[in-house]
């Protein structure tokens, strides 16, 4: 995986209209944890968090926090808010990571290769993007690849299927990972969703980690 460092501010518990007027002026608040320990409020550059945040990799984050007592801390990024509108990020939480300790995260899932199955005529369809896996910090990859070159035509690989050293994939076993199929088929699943859908979709809110524990004004 790889290490970037990150620099970041001790901030106090403030109020929405406050937070508000940072994210204006390019800073975006978080939180960093250890399991076990009571968070730290921290307040980040906009343009430092985000190519940690859009990007397909994973990484292991040298948190600096101005003010604190210890230097630097090994992270990684844990839970991220997105604006509704903007897709903008407006809150993130770093988990400190403790060396030996085994973690939970999510990891990217790379497919490598041309599938037979598409030579022959099919779309290969990606359902999991991301595997929910478990391993040592020092085991954390930037991403997982998965070489499809054999699959045939009307093949479907699950999450039984799949295997990497010093890892543990958490997903449920069952769970379909990809498939190859043919193009008729995908037409016939569109039409049978907007048959099934008479009535207007309501319109997704992206939101992702916890809520902002902080006072409104």
């Amino acid at each position: 995986m790889a290490e970037v460092t990150l620099k970041a501010k001790m901030r106090e518990v403030s109020t929405k209209g406050t937070l508000n007027q940072q994210r204006k002026n390019g800073k975006v608040p978080g939180v960093f944890y250890i399991k076990g320990n009571v968070g730290i409020p921290i307040l980040v550059e906009e343009n430092d968090i985000n190519p940690l945040v859009f990007t397909s990799e994973s990484h292991l984050i040298q948190l600096k926090i101005d003010g604190h007592k210890e230097e630097m801390h090994e992270a990684i990024l844990k839970e991220i808010q997105f604006d509704p509108v903007t897709d903008k990020v407006v809150h993130f939480d770093l988990r400190g990571i403790t060396r030996g300790e085994v973690l939970e995260l999510e990891i990217p899932l790379m497919l490598r290769g041309t599938a037979q199955g598409v030579k022959d005529g099919g779309i290969l369809q990606q359902v999991l993007h991301k595997l929910h896996i478990e391993c040592l910090p020092r085991h954390i990859p930037e991403h997982l690849e998965f070489d499809v070159t054999n699959l045939k035509f009307g093949q479907t690989i699950t999450v039984a299927d799949l295997s990497f050293e010093d890892i543990k994939i958490l997903n449920p076993e069952k769970s379909v990972v990809l498939s190859i199929v043919a193009p008729k088929i995908l037409e016939e699943e569109h039409v049978e969703e907007e048959v099934e859908s008479d009535e207007p979709a309501e319109p997704e809110v992206i939101k992702k980690g916890k809520a902002e524990e902080e006072t409104n004004e």
